[in-house]
C-alpha cells in the first residue's frame, strides 16, 4: 500500500532576486505572502558550498527574534498580524565578504500563540 501526503504551501514572494553591493553598505530583502493565518516568517542563510541552511531570524506577528551569531549584521521588520497580506524585510548592515550567501524567506502557520502557560501530559500505562 502506498500512502501519499500532499502539502499545499502559500506562494512566498521574495525580492530582489539578486543583489550586488559594496563592502560596508546595507541591503534589504523583502518577502510577502497572502495566507492570512500564516503569522510567522523565517529567514535563512545558505553560504556558498554549504548544503545546510542557517536560521538567521524569525518574525512572529510583530515580534522579531534573532539568533545570536547574526545579531551584529541583521535586522528584521514586518507586520504579520491581521487578515491582510503579510510582509517582512531583512536588512543586512555593513555587508562583508563572509555574508555572501543565498538568503531564503519562508512562511509558517502559527498553530498557537506564544504563551507562558506550561502544558503537561499524563502518561497512562497500557492494561
Amino acid at each position: 500500500m502506498l500512502t501519499c501526503s500532499i502539502l499545499i504551501f502559500p506562494a512566498v514572494h521574495q525580492s530582489p532576486s539578486e543583489i550586488l553591493t559594496r563592502p560596508e553598505q546595507s541591503v534589504q530583502i523583502s518577502c510577502s505572502h497572502s495566507k492570512t493565518d500564516y503569522w510567522q516568517m523565517l529567514w535563512y542563510q545558505r553560504p556558498p558550498g554549504d548544503t545546510a541552511m542557517k536560521l538567521i531570524r524569525y518574525l512572529y506577528m510583530k515580534d522579531p527574534t534573532v539568533e545570536r551569531p547574526f545579531q551584529k549584521h541583521f535586522s528584521l521588520s514586518g507586520d504579520l498580524s491581521g487578515n491582510t497580506q503579510k510582509n517582512s524585510s531583512l536588512v543586512i548592515r555593513n555587508a562583508e565578504q563572509n555574508l555572501n550567501a543565498v538568503y531564503y524567506c519562508a512562511a509558517r502557520e502559527a498553530r498557537q500563540r506564544k504563551s507562558s502557560l506550561i502544558a503537561t501530559k499524563t502518561l497512562i500505562e497500557p492494561l
